[in-house]
């Protein structure tokens, strides 16, 4: 029996509100892995805003490709993790900043979240990636039958 999703299935459920692990090669050493907050709609890239000043922005600058990985953890278990070339670009504010912002946090506390790093972003700019879906892979433990 396979437990492997369908392509609706692993873009439906990568377009779920979670967290993800972004994981960047690292010369010398293991791949950096963190978690982030992404956006996804079916058939696009994943987009994730970090600081241009950040280890990750560097090392993805280094690389041009990431993986993320997005599980349920909770029974069913559950995952998907996507592989392919990232490019860094200018975040859209609206689009990008304050969306993921909401999404992740509520319109309340996402903009008292925005007002608190509005220093921080000034400093160091945010910077899009966009990470291409070249590879899946997903697992759904939910259609295991016993």
């Amino acid at each position: 029996m396979s437990f492997v999703m369908s392509k609706v299935e692993r873009e439906a459920f990568l377009r779920e509100t979670r967290v993800g692990i972004l994981s960047v090669a690292q010369p010398g050493r293991g791949p950096l892995a963190v978690p982030v907050w992404y956006a996804y709609s079916p058939g696009g890239a994943v987009r994730i805003v970090i600081s241009s000043a950040s280890r990750k922005a560097e090392l993805l600058r280094a690389a041009g490709r990431a993986s993320l990985c997005v599980q349920a953890d909770v029974p069913p278990y559950k995952y998907v993790s996507v592989e392919g070339a990232a490019a860094l670009g200018e975040p859209d504010f609206e689009r990008d900043e304050r969306a993921m912002a909401h999404r992740y946090l509520g319109a309340q506390t996402g903009e008292r979240y925005l007002a608190a790093t509005a220093a921080e972003r000034a400093a160091a700019p945010n910077v899009l990636v966009s990470l291409q879906p070249e590879r899946w892979l997903s697992v759904d433990y939910g259609k295991m039958s016993f």
